[in-house]
């Protein structure tokens, strides 16, 4: 069995502190948290950073869950167990709590985090694309202040983000808006395993009639939301316009053969969770509308 690389550790007892030590030690350090994404990766060589900075003392300043009037903040440390758990997520972004139902296990749920889950960047990991589903924005702060990124931009490539190297995601936001609720649909092999595919939507509707609507895939190959526009936004919610929203998802994937499965196989996969995920997220903005 291969084992990290050694390496030096740093504690920070702030956010400041773990920047200060992230621009003195460079390019050879990294952040951990929860451990869930790097250490797998470096028992695998995959990542053999020289110093690992543990930022877990920090939760006072990077664990909270604000709810606002039109935005949800949520610190970079916030545990996926927490996440799930708070009812003002869930009341406002339902998907939230249906990808982290289906999130690895209780353990792993205990212990990772939100800005571990979204920097590791993973082509199959759920809540970068929740986060792109709800058209969420990334705080980085480094030695300079902060800058305010949207989740479209956050991932530059495989397992690459827009974090510096001396800086630090710590918190993302997520907008309100009225009439839009959301859902996530996904299937795996076994519990604790990456999805074999998912499909997380958003739609927001006026008047019986949908005005936004975003899709985004996982571990199907697509970088970016799908555009379902001309499927979706102007026409009522209904069977025809899903499918014709879930044929878009499938032609734009891209996934590969492995073992999770055939590529057709996921394809299928990306038009039929869509249609899903879009019935139960127009069935849930309806009965909030209603209410």
């Amino acid at each position: 069995m291969q084992v990290p690389a050694p390496f030096e550790y740093e504690r920070a007892e702030s956010v400041s502190h773990a920047i200060a030590l992230l621009e003195r030690l460079g390019d050879e350090a990294r952040v951990v948290a929860g451990g869930h994404s790097l250490l797998p990766m470096m028992k695998l060589r995959l990542a053999a950073p020289e110093y690992l900075v543990d930022i877990n003392d920090l939760s006072d300043e990077l664990g909270y869950i604000t709810v606002e009037s039109d935005v949800v903040r949520v610190g970079a440390l916030v545990r996926h167990a927490a996440m799930l758990a708070h009812d003002g997520l869930a009341e406002h972004f339902p998907i939230i709590r249906d990808a982290e139902h289906l999130i690895a296990d209780p353990v792993v749920r205990n212990w990772g985090t939100l800005g571990g889950s979204l920097c590791q960047c993973d082509p199959s990991e759920d809540l970068s694309s929740v986060c792109l589903a709800l058209d969420a924005e990334c705080v980085i702060t480094g030695s300079g202040g902060q800058r305010v990124v949207p989740m479209a931009d956050f991932a530059v490539g495989p397992y690459q983000t827009a974090v510096g190297e001396a800086e630090l995601l710590t918190e993302v936001r997520f907008p309100i808006r009225p009439g839009s609720s959301s859902a996530y649909q996904k299937v795996k092999r076994r519990a604790g395993d990456w999805p074999v595919a998912a499909s997380g939507v958003a739609v927001r509707l006026d008047g019986g009639t949908v005005i936004d609507a975003r899709i985004a895939l996982t571990a199907l190959g697509v970088d970016d939301a799908v555009d379902a526009t001309e499927a979706l936004v102007g026409r009522p919610p209904s069977e025809e316009a899903f499918a014709a929203a879930a044929a878009i998802a499938t032609q734009v994937s891209r996934p590969v053969d492995d073992a999770r499965g055939s590529a057709e196989y996921k394809r299928h996969l990306a038009g039929e969770l869509t249609v899903r995920a879009l019935r139960s997220a127009v069935s849930r903005a309806l009965s909030t509308t209603v209410n």
